[in-house]
């Protein structure tokens, strides 16, 4: 089977594979090298893979940021240079279409007493509009480019002022300023960059027995048009919902509120859209289900499939969970103000308080952003605050019992070592999506408390202690039970690991694609490659000796005439 397979930031088949951020992306690099029956053509968003790849495997094509956009200008450009007379009309009018789905309110749902204003109401008028002009722009932009330039001219601009003040326009609209509108139109541009590339052609995704997109929005837009051009299946997979990351990401603070209600229809109506016409959907777990079918996804067309992780590099600390130091908790992960580590330290202030020798290890991902450091140096200021250095005796030196760490450096090399190196993992953060670092902790057979939050229940079954986030006093309750019985903490460790090793293996990942896959195809026409090598191109019995012709019957008689 040839598949196309769509990915973003480099991956498949990246190198280096460092922390947890590493174990949830590298699923697309494990697909490509465990499916080694199928063809795969990638087709990347962004950076090009860096690693060789294996021989089943080729780079058709990558598109750089910018890359065939080359009618890019600031904003302020006429149409006119973009393109000619009978393109402009075709251009505007599909444009406004787009604009008027984008900005109009949806309809309220039946017995609904409101409307949704994040663009991801019930198929409709608007979401129906949306679709037309964004098939129409593709047309436009595979017929004669230039729709990057478009997109940014004086003459989109005026469109999405219209559209904002129309009646009917979603609240908040009305009130986008001229700022608004070009940070909009910029946007635009940017979210329907795929539309402009040269992907769509027999000799690419054209070709095709499959389209898989490894994540949804821009990435899933190619294939959204394979489908449309070409007729090709769309398989989208994202674990962590492009579109709940988008909502929850910070907001700039020269962003108006009108600006974020449009950016936010923007992405709710593309997501709402790539989700109704994909083949199949295959989020990693129910919670994220939950948004596909929020945003309207057909419920019968969504396959929970879970992230596949490599079992063989846990198992040293899995087979020797007597290793740990029984009185310290662990804390991984990326640093962010969603992660809650100010409330996990004051919950563990309340763990000091009734047991003093506890300690708390905390090791971070690398940080790279300011904000993100910002709040790691303020989450390193409170733990100076709340635990001041501690000395044995008069002679020896002050330690604090909250230590700070990154991953990756000399004390603490791989995931797996900090796991091992505690008693209880801990997770206390008040938004989370797949939790991969739980993933980890029951992989190496530790215990866990985590707060209730996103696909959390799910992942650990009752294989450990579940409290409500922002709580540090359940938080705290829930590790000193834990830190106090050796036998239940170890029984909950062995029950985890063999719930991960049941479930969360890149061997029942492979499992769940290599069947989603002879499934699409199987429901897909032939369209080309009639031969052999292609799966059900043939019904079974053509391959069945002797002759399939249907005999007469004698009336009466029931046996065939002679």
């Amino acid at each position: 089977m040839r598949i196309g397979l769509i990915t973003e930031g480099g991956a498949p088949c990246a190198t280096g594979d460092a922390g947890a951020a590493a174990d949830a992306s590298g699923w697309c690099d494990r697909l490509v090298r465990g499916l080694d029956q199928h063809r795969f053509d990638l087709y990347a968003l962004g950076t090009a893979p860096a690693a060789p790849l294996p021989p089943h495997a080729r780079l058709v094509r990558a598109a750089a940021p910018g890359e065939n956009s080359g009618d890019r200008a600031a904003p302020g450009r006429s149409l006119r240079r973009a393109f000619g007379r009978r393109d402009r009309g075709r251009f505007l009018e599909a444009f406004a279409a787009l604009a008027e789905g984008l900005c109009a309110q949806d309809p309220p749902t039946d017995g609904a007493e409101g409307t949704y204003d994040d663009g991801t109401g019930p198929a409709g008028g608007p979401r129906e509009l949306f679709a037309a002009g964004l098939y129409a722009l593709a047309d436009l932009a595979r017929e004669g480019g230039g729709l990057p330039g478009a997109l940014r001219s004086d003459e989109a601009v005026r469109v999405l002022e219209a559209a904002c003040r129309a009646p009917g326009a979603r609240r908040g609209a009305a009130g986008a300023g001229l700022r608004d509108h070009l940070a909009l139109a910029e946007e635009l541009e940017r979210t329907l960059r795929p539309l402009s590339l040269d992907w769509y052609g027999e000799d690419a995704l054209g070709a095709a027995d499959l389209c898989h997109a490894a994540g949804g929005g821009p990435v899933a837009l190619p294939g959204l048009l394979a489908a449309r051009f070409h007729g090709t299946p769309l398989l989208v997979t994202e674990y962590g919902v492009r579109l709940r990351a988008h909502y929850l990401a910070a907001d700039g603070t020269e962003r108006s509120g009108a600006l974020r209600t449009l950016l936010a229809a923007l992405h709710g109506r593309l997501t709402a859209e790539i989700y109704r016409q994909a083949a199949l959907l295959t989020p990693g777990d129910t919670h994220a289900r939950r948004w596909y079918e929020r945003c309207g996804a057909d419920r019968a067309r969504i396959r929970t499939v879970h992230p596949g992780m490599p079992a063989e590099r846990y198992a040293e600390a899995g087979e020797n969970e007597e290793s740990g130091d029984p009185a310290t908790l662990v804390w991984i992960g990326r640093v962010e103000p969603a992660k809650d580590l100010i409330g996990l330290l004051h919950a563990f202030a309340e763990i000091r308080a009734r047991q003093p020798g506890a300690r708390l290890r905390i090791v971070a991902a690398p940080v790279r952003e300011p904000e993100a450091e910002a709040y790691l140096l303020h989450c390193k200021g409170l733990a100076a605050h709340l635990f001041p250095d501690e000395a044995a005796d008069p002679h020896a030196v002050g330690e604090n019992p909250v230590s700070f760490e990154e991953l990756g450096g000399p004390e603490a090399p791989t995931p797996e070592d900090v796991h091992a190196s505690g008693a209880v993992t801990v997770l206390s953060s008040v938004a989370e999506g797949f939790p991969t670092t739980l993933v980890e902790a029951m992989f190496c057979a530790r215990a866990t408390v985590s707060t209730d939050v996103g696909a959390v229940v799910e992942v650990i079954g009752g294989t450990g202690l579940v409290v409500p986030p922002r709580n540090p006093r359940a938080l705290a309750d829930a590790c000193l039970a834990l830190l106090r019985d050796p036998g239940r903490r170890h029984r909950l460790g062995a029950a985890a690991r063999a719930r991960a090793l049941e479930l969360f293996t890149v061997e029942q990942n492979l499992a769940a694609f290599r069947g989603i896959y002879l499934e699409l195809l199987s429901r897909a026409p032939v369209r080309h490659r009639a031969g052999a090598d292609v799966p059900f191109a043939h019904p079974a019995e053509a391959h069945v000796p002797g002759s399939w012709a249907p005999q007469a019957v004698t009336a009466g008689t029931g046996a065939p005439d002679a």
